[in-house]
């Protein structure tokens, strides 16, 4: 879940020109007052339906194209070979973040090339990733199933207590609100954020070793649990809901995601008022009950628009199928500047943010789009105010010259 900021009137004063990427900006507490509560109402409930529709569609339409062309060419990308590149390619960028966010704002061509190829890399990677750990986790389920059958456990009791493993472990080291992507959050592209990704526990610079240390921390133990807590939840789905009816399973999957993630939405006021008023242990169970419900509507919307997608858009020519999904959704979020929504973008803590926005899902999208126009105006004043302000000052001081002028040498009145 990203994190929020805040700024406040001296700092406007105190920095005339702004920044336009700056993420203290980019904020709902800062874009829109008390004054315009109509217009950030709207413009909240605009964002939440956005991130679960069609940008949920597209990111997951996306994520369907890309690992099906893997899938298609798997013999070029073999499972434990995936996982160690991806899992190098993380451990570059993110030693490697602060270079790339420092030499990417020489031009603008530059940035947006630049940029878009950082991205690329590390969507790829992300693809690779999960892929492996999704098939290394049907892999530990056979095992644990085979292991269950010689006591006569059943196949979905066995599967539901690897993801209660899985789940438990992720909740010990703080890790569950890292499992909600879209429709429960959305990236807008940030010039700001195209390099800089958070990790658990240390920021780039800050006592290098251990920040290396957090890194394969976050990607190896992190990002597995939260692929195994997905493969986990999306098999049990497939499991309990019409095993029998693929179609059935696929829509009834769709319209139950989207009606658990409909009362999330409309349970985050509640769960706010929950959270600012608990603490420890009590706040940091709520807030993980909480998103893990909303994890399961997710699941539920992802499975049932990938299954849709395999069932009803060229079934017969699977390649061709990804490859128009990958190109055509990729290209739509480009241009919307909504590409990052495709990555992870860092590990978070579990009930970090202050009072109780730990369970407020970052939808931002029209909000930030709306804040740099109305920061672009802003800018615009200030720098109006100031040159303003230099005529001003160079007038004023004319004009004591020529007073002090004219009190050391006064005229003489004319015989």
């Amino acid at each position: 879940m990203d994190k929020t900021y805040k700024i406040d009137i001296e700092d406007i004063a105190n920095k005339p020109l702004l920044d336009a990427t700056n993420p203290q900006i980019l904020t709902p507490n800062y874009i829109l007052d008390n004054k315009h509560l109509t217009i950030k109402i709207s413009l909240s409930t605009l964002d939440k339906i956005l991130s679960s529709t069609i940008f949920c569609f597209l990111i997951a339409c996306c994520w369907r194209g890309t690992s099906g062309i893997i899938d298609v060419y798997g013999h070029y990308f073999p499972y434990l070979e995936s996982l160690i590149l991806s899992v190098s390619i993380f451990l570059v960028m993110a030693l490697t973040q602060r270079y790339f966010h420092n030499i990417a704002f020489q031009s603008k061509c530059l940035t947006f090339a630049l940029a878009k190829t950082y991205f690329f890399i590390g969507y790829i990677a992300t693809i690779l990733h999960f892929r492996s750990l999704w098939a290394y986790y049907d892999v530990v389920d056979e095992e644990f199933y085979e292991f269950g059958a010689r006591w006569y456990v059943p196949r979905s009791t066995c599967s539901v207590a690897l993801l209660i493993i899985a789940s438990t472990c992720l909740a010990g080291i703080r890790g569950v609100v890292n499992l909600n992507t879209s429709p429960m959050s959305i990236n807008a592209d940030v010039k700001e954020e195209d390099f800089v990704v958070d990790f658990a526990f240390f920021k780039m610079g800050e006592k290098t070793f251990l920040y290396i240390l957090d890194c394969i921390f976050s990607i190896l133990i992190v990002g597995t649990l939260v692929v195994f807590v997905w493969r986990g939840s999306w098999l049990l789905i497939d499991i309990f809901l019409f095993p029998d009816d693929f179609t059935l399973s696929s829509w009834s999957s769709l319209a139950l995601g989207y009606a658990i993630v409909a009362t999330a939405f409309l349970l985050q006021p509640i769960m706010r008022y929950i959270c600012e008023r608990l603490t420890g242990t009590a706040r940091l169970l709520v807030a993980d009950i909480f998103i893990i419900f909303a994890l399961f509507g997710t699941v539920n919307v992802w499975r049932g628009i990938w299954n849709l997608l395999d069932i009803y858009f060229l079934p017969d020519n699977r390649e061709l199928s990804c490859w128009i999904c990958h190109w055509v959704s990729l290209i739509i979020l480009v241009l919307c500047r909504c590409s990052n929504s495709l990555l992870i973008r860092g590990v978070y803590i579990d009930a970090e943010e202050p009072e109780g926005k730990c369970v407020i899902f970052p939808c931002y999208y029209l909000r930030i789009l709306f804040g740099k126009k109305k920061l672009e105006k802003l800018n615009l004043d200030a720098e109006a105010m100031k040159i303003h302000a230099k005529e001003n000052e160079a007038t004023s001081n004319k004009i004591n010259t020529i007073s002090n002028t004219v009190e050391e040498n006064p005229t003489k009145e004319p015989k």
